[in-house]
């Protein structure tokens, strides 16, 4: 066989599994249950510190 065949029989059996794979695993990893803080904590960055900005004390924390 050529190099061409055995790459495309590859990526349309094992590589399609494996990106699959992985796109699951995304998913369930967005969604698990303990992602909603961490998500709403993230959200609300900008509205922090509305009166100024942070100083460099606040920042590293």
């Amino acid at each position: 066989m050529e190099e061409y065949t055995i790459l495309r029989q590859f990526a349309d059996s094992w590589m399609l599994l494996l990106l699959f794979a992985f796109f699951v695993g995304i998913v369930i990893w967005v969604f698990r249950p303990g992602a909603s803080k961490e998500y709403n904590d993230t959200a609300n960055i900008p509205f922090r510190h509305q009166d100024k900005p942070a100083t460099s004390k606040e920042a590293r924390q």
